[in-house]
């Protein structure tokens, strides 16, 4: 395989990063307070605004239902607006982002739902507001399903940044399509997928690895209990 070859690999495999890095981080900006608010604003909870509620649902429903190839060229007058163009790197984070962020909202409405409501209720007994409790209670107790979950939307922002490339959106995909498939190259295109590969094992064991750090829930002792 040329050098030049390994240089294109190189390049392609910054450009995904770059795409699925910034991609993540604008859909969690999104992402996690409007998850906050959905599973906290229904009827009777703590931040109840039952209408908002429902529309915010209905288009989290409509963006999240929708195929991400189908979705990324609905967006392209969207993505030339804001960037100036709807090819290259910088132009697949908007769809990325917007494809993203449904998916990291409901990741986190189902993990402040698992919190105990009894907390909730005694948080609510001790005086305690509203934003202090989802500040305290409710994101420290779900910050376990949150970080894991927030890894499984990783793993899917690198499927669908190889997915971007069909649409020239550059990186991994681009490549494997260009070189690998239209070009019948069949090194080019093992070695994309061996990297997207590695990519979601990196991404799954540091997502499992913060999961831990940061569970602070008290365990019980595994160990045989000493005699008397």
């Amino acid at each position: 395989m040329s050098t030049d070859i390994f240089e294109q690999v190189r390049d392609a495999l910054f450009e995904s990063l770059y795409m699925v890095s910034a991609a993540w981080a604008i859909a969690s900006l999104i992402g996690v307070p409007l998850g906050v608010f959905l599973a906290t604003s229904r009827k009777g909870e703590l931040l109840a605004a039952r209408r908002l509620n429902a529309c915010l649902n209905l288009i989290v429903n409509a963006t999240g239902s929708t195929p991400f190839i189908i979705l990324v060229v609905a967006l392209i007058p969207v993505t030339r607006f804001i960037v100036g163009t709807s090819i290259g790197a910088t132009a697949a984070i908007v769809p990325l982002s917007i494809a993203g962020a449904p998916y990291i909202a409901r990741v986190v409405e189902g993990a402040i739902r698992e919190v105990d409501h009894g907390l909730i209720e005694a948080s609510l007994a001790m005086g305690g507001t509203p934003l202090q409790i989802v500040r305290k209670v409710l994101l420290p107790e779900a910050l376990p399903g949150i970080a894991l979950g927030l890894t499984l939307v990783a793993v899917a922002l690198i499927a669908y940044s190889a997915m971007v490339g069909a649409v020239g959106g550059g990186g991994l995909g681009d490549l494997g399509i260009r070189y690998g498939y239209q070009r019948f190259r069949v090194d080019v295109m093992a070695i994309v997928i061996m990297i997207l590969i590695a990519l979601v094992q990196i991404v799954q064991m540091a997502g499992a690895a913060i999961a831990r750090m940061v569970n602070k829930r008290v365990r019980p002792a595994s160990g045989r209990s000493g005699r008397a």
